[in-house]
């Protein structure tokens, strides 16, 4: 068997039904587990002698607002490079809505050399809300006060969840996806008052993404240069 042929196994023995295996990106395994079990399966990721996941190496938020439908309303658009514009998107178990947000965690084990990837959905509603790992893994602390400032997501338990990013006065979440992209407010210092103030935006917000590859005369191969020729 090959490597990750091996961690799957000992994952799913110890964890059985616990966890569901996800498809595989860039040769690392990615296993989803809900938010009752995240931190049984965490404390037995760290302590299973057969996977002995000693470190959290990252953990990051996901809002999966819109996720799925594309944005551009047109056949030709690229396959690769413009994901947007692609539908896709399998639905959730049991057939329903998946939540909104999740945490993803990246695990690495130095001793075994070997590295898993697991997600969990945020219990549903507002404030989206998860079971703080930092019990378990102490470098999740700051991965989940930026998950909090940039998601808006709530880790019960954690010993401090303050904004890490952001200003003191931030209103708001910078990485959801419906939060406006030119912000709620502007920030300037302004030398009359000798401090700095807080204004509305005057930015107009827009939006700058190629939408659709084309045909176009210009890529026409009869007339691209020929080599020889000025």
């Amino acid at each position: 068997m090959t490597r990750i042929e091996v961690l799957a196994s000992a994952v799913e023995s110890r964890l059985g039904p616990r966890v569901r295996r996800l498809d595989a990106v860039t040769g690392e395994l990615t296993y989803e587990v809900s938010a009752a079990q995240l931190e049984d399966v965490c404390r037995e990721l760290r302590d299973a002698p057969e996977l002995s996941f000693e470190q959290l190496v990252d953990l990051s938020g996901i809002d999966y607002l819109l996720h799925g439908q594309a944005e551009w309303k047109t056949a030709p658009a690229s396959s690769t490079g413009f994901s947007r514009g692609v539908e896709r998107g399998a639905p959730a178990a049991g057939g329903g809505p998946a939540p909104r947000f999740a945490a993803v965690y990246h695990l690495l084990s130095v001793s075994r050399n070997w590295r898993l990837r697991l997600r969990c959905h945020c219990i549903g509603g507002e404030p989206p809300m998860l079971d703080s790992v930092t019990g378990i893994w102490a470098s999740a602390n700051w991965y989940e006060r930026e998950a909090f400032d940039l998601f808006g997501i709530l880790f019960r338990g954690h010993p401090d969840l303050r904004r890490i990013l952001t200003d003191y006065g931030f209103i708001g979440h910078p990485f959801r996806k419906d939060f406006p992209l030119s912000g709620n407010v502007e920030v300037r210092y302004d030398p009359l008052k000798g401090r700095v103030v807080y204004e509305p935006v005057s930015i107009e917000p827009r939006v700058v993404v190629p939408k659709v590859i084309r045909d176009d005369n210009r890529y026409d191969p009869l007339l691209r240069e020929v080599p020889g020729r000025g």
